[in-house]
């Protein structure tokens, strides 16, 4: 088969099944791609501050389309409904966050929500809680699960979970926390003393996936391995035409050969 191979047509053949794969796996490549598209090129919804109160209901679970939204809302704060969460991580640093109840104006039911005020790395750094009109800026994010502490201490919890703050402090709360980047009592931004702000970034959106582009680049493959495939499958039959013509050709040689002559002369005995 090898010498039917060597010949210059399927030579030239093969180099052809070659050079048409390479098209189609490029363009299998070119198809890949295009899979990952991207909706807009538009800044993320979430970065635009929008009123807690339109962006989030209390007394629902929160939707993935409602996390990481930029909010804004007022109220003021309830010094006596504060906690620190403990193991937060900041730059490497284990500390705490120092979080306080937000009654917030407008909510259906006077419902709060816990704001993250800060971390700091030592309790006794917390500053004291505003007093008076307050607004807030940050982020909205979900409800923490609630966690067992080992030890557990007064003034402190395992998890920002707005299910145990809502057992804790007895009252109706957004199933939700906001991270402020920043806090105005009377129009004044608040002295936050070592408390350092806790940044969130938004978490990035799902590029959607086109499947019917990966459904195209599939196809392409199978195309460059069929002309492959298909050279080899003509070069096969190419073969195997050329092993029966030769065996009709010895088999029409034996036909042509003389019949052996069989028959002996009599030998006549003398006497």
């Amino acid at each position: 088969m090898l010498k039917t191979a060597l010949q210059p047509r399927w030579i030239a053949g093969l180099l052809f099944a070659l050079i048409l794969s390479t098209v189609f796996v490029l363009l299998s490549q070119w198809q890949f791609s295009n899979a990952d598209t991207d909706e807009s090129a538009e800044p993320r919804a979430t970065e635009d501050v929008r009123p807690l109160t339109e962006a989030f209901t209390p007394g629902k679970p929160m939707y993935e389309t409602e996390a990481d939204q930029m909010v804004s809302f007022t109220g003021s704060f309830d010094p006596d409904k504060s906690v620190l969460v403990e193991q937060r991580l900041q730059d490497g640093d284990m500390g705490y966050w120092a979080v306080t109840a937000f009654t917030v104006d407008g909510a259906p039911a006077g419902e709060f929500i816990p704001v993250v005020r800060g971390w700091v790395s030592d309790p006794d750094d917390v500053t004291d809680v505003p007093d008076g009109e307050a607004a807030v800026v940050g982020r909205l994010l979900p409800s923490e699960a609630p966690l067992v502490a080992t030890t557990p201490t007064e003034g402190r919890v395992a998890a920002l979970s707005t299910a145990e703050l809502i057992n804790l402090w007895d009252a109706p709360a957004y199933s939700a926390f906001v991270t402020a980047s920043e806090i105005t009592v009377d129009g004044a931004a608040v002295d936050t003393g070592s408390m350092e702000p806790v940044v969130v970034d938004a978490q990035p959106e799902d590029t959607p996936v086109n499947w019917l582009n990966i459904f195209y680049a599939l196809e392409w493959i199978v195309f460059a391995g069929f002309s492959v495939f298909l050279w080899w499958r003509l070069v096969a039959d190419e073969y195997q035409r050329s092993l029966e013509d030769d065996e009709y050709e010895d088999d029409d040689h034996d036909d042509d050969a003389p019949e052996p002559d069989n028959e002996h002369p009599s030998s006549e005995v003398t006497k």
